[in-house]
């Protein structure tokens, strides 16, 4: 929801001054406690996606400032796993705490450096919080395993923080997606390398600095600032990082697990996603309606979990398409710290044309395109009307590829098995969503999925709890409760004799 307490005058002045001092100084690394230029002395120019100004200067880390960071990661585990369990849960408690007392200014910086809107942003800090406090409540239980008895030996299994990792976090809503992946890692008891991506560095920055107030001890948790293919590359090459977290590209991702292979990384992927919404004829249709429109148009439409494929069965296609083109002419586009803006400029120039060529892809295809309004005057080429696609087949590319911005592709379906086919036709496995009044087709639909998570009768609403991952170019993995520490840690067996068993004598 919009925070209407503030308004637009408001907001820009008080953002205006939290970002001043990225425009005085450059943004250093953060190793070992303290920001640090890159060794290079290399920086990168950050642009706010609003109006293409500068928002000062970053340091272009390479593999020597990872080798530091990495370096200052494995001294400083040893210091983590001193704390014991109950301090560290204390630390990160108080980091929560703390990111929700700066959650206005997380929110402000975040949409002036992703064009996110501030509608969303203002709850993208509470809920970096909320990852924290839940994953600070388990830590005292992360070694916990299980007792395996037979009758003659006892078997018990414990785990152990992995090491010092690496985490990669994408440029959509860096600081929830950081806390997403660094919360259960330090709550496991590994140490932390992180590389933002260099689109969106601010507010990724500010957590590290976040943590050292709360006490995390320095080096614990380390930022590097970069390009990919240096400062990313060289994390993933890195002989001292254990595992790599990744949020991304699937495309990125292939080339972290080669990048990894040398050193036997294990890898932990959340990719990319071209998710359906199936809608049967006999669907509440107002609610399905608002699902998939809020699904794929919030958040600039820049979210892996977005419905960007809506499957409608054909006696109400024509109906809900309608509705839908009539819908999208509704949604404010506009200035990110307006609080009635739903959809804001686009992160980049380069996605902003990625986005924009798939509206002639669907021309050339022979889809029929319906736009929205977009922002009058609008102070940069980033700012993209929501747009639909109807008259779709699944083998177009605006059905086949992950757009990644505010564009919805229908396609019709004439039955459940129809339905299913289109679905799973696809190289995506990450979410799927689907509107149904029988609890038994329901069941059926979900269990047929090709996907590793389903909504039916809902938009996507986050347990904490639950399992979060994806199948096939979907990803590589599971977050969420004890998914998560299963890929920060290590797991131990120990077996204990119970009396004389049988052993064999080879002598006799």
């Amino acid at each position: 929801m919009a925070d209407n307490s503030y308004t637009l005058e408001q907001n820009l002045a008080e953002a205006d001054g939290y970002l001043q001092r990225f425009r005085d100084q450059p943004l250093g690394h953060l190793i070992n406690g303290d920001s640090v230029a890159s060794v290079s002395g290399d920086t990168f120019t950050n642009h706010s996606p609003i109006d293409q100004s500068e928002m000062g200067s970053v340091a272009s880390g390479d593999s020597a400032d990872i080798d530091a960071a990495a370096r200052s990661a494995e001294e400083a585990f040893g210091v983590w796993q001193n704390m014991g369990a109950v301090g560290r849960q204390k630390t990160l408690r108080d980091v929560a705490r703390l990111i929700t007392e700066r959650a206005r200014q997380i929110a402000l910086i975040e949409c002036v450096d992703t064009g996110q809107s501030m509608r969303f942003m203002s709850a993208a800090a509470v809920r970096g919080a909320a990852n924290f406090t839940y994953f600070a409540d388990l830590a005292t239980t992360v070694a916990n395993g299980q007792s395996l008895p037979t009758d003659t030996h006892i078997n018990y299994t414990t785990r152990r923080a992995i090491g010092p990792v690496g985490v990669i976090t994408p440029w959509n809503t860096p600081f929830m997606l950081s806390t997403w992946k660094i919360a259960p890692a330090l709550a496991a008891g590994c140490t932390v390398v992180h590389k933002p991506a260099e689109w969106s560095p601010l507010t990724a920055h500010l957590l590290a600095e976040i943590a050292l107030e709360a006490g995390l001890p320095p080096g614990v948790l380390n930022v590097v600032h970069g390009l990919g293919h240096t400062a990313g590359k060289s994390l993933t090459e890195h002989p001292s990082i254990k595992a790599i977290a990744f949020v991304g590209e699937s495309a990125t991702g292939s080339a972290i697990q080669s990048q990894g292979a040398d050193t036997l990384k294990r890898v932990h992927f959340e990719l990319g996603g071209k998710n359906p919404v199936i809608v049967f004829d006999d669907a509440d249709m107002e609610r399905a309606l608002r699902a998939v429109t809020f699904m794929i148009y919030s958040l600039n439409g820049e979210r892996c979990t977005s419905s960007s494929r809506v499957l409608i069965q054909e006696g109400i296609y024509d109906e809900f398409t309608s509705k839908l083109a009539e819908r999208i002419k509704t949604i404010p586009v506009g200035h990110p710290l307006d609080p009635s803006t739903v959809i804001g400029p686009l992160v980049h120039p380069r996605h902003t044309g990625k986005v924009k060529s798939y509206v002639d892809a669907a021309v050339e295809q022979g889809a029929t395109v319906h736009r929205g309004t977009n922002m009058a005057d609008a102070p940069s080429d980033n700012f993209v009307a929501p747009v639909l696609f109807t008259q779709a087949t699944n083998q177009m590319s605006i059905a086949q590829e992950e757009i990644f911005g505010p564009a919805l592709t229908a396609i019709p379906f004439s039955d459940e098995a129809d339905a299913v086919k289109i679905a799973n036709d696809i190289e995506y496995g990450l979410a799927g969503y689907l509107w149904t009044n029988d609890v038994s087709r329901a069941h059926r639909v979900a269990d047929a999925l090709d996907a590793g998570m389903i909504w039916i009768n809902s938009q996507n609403v986050r347990h904490l709890p639950t399992p979060f991952g994806g199948n096939k170019r979907s990803g590589i993995g599971r977050d969420g409760g004890d998914w998560s520490f299963d890929f920060y840690t290590e797991t131990k067996n120990v077996s204990v004799a119970l009396g004389d068993h049988p052993i064999p004598d080879l002598a006799g």
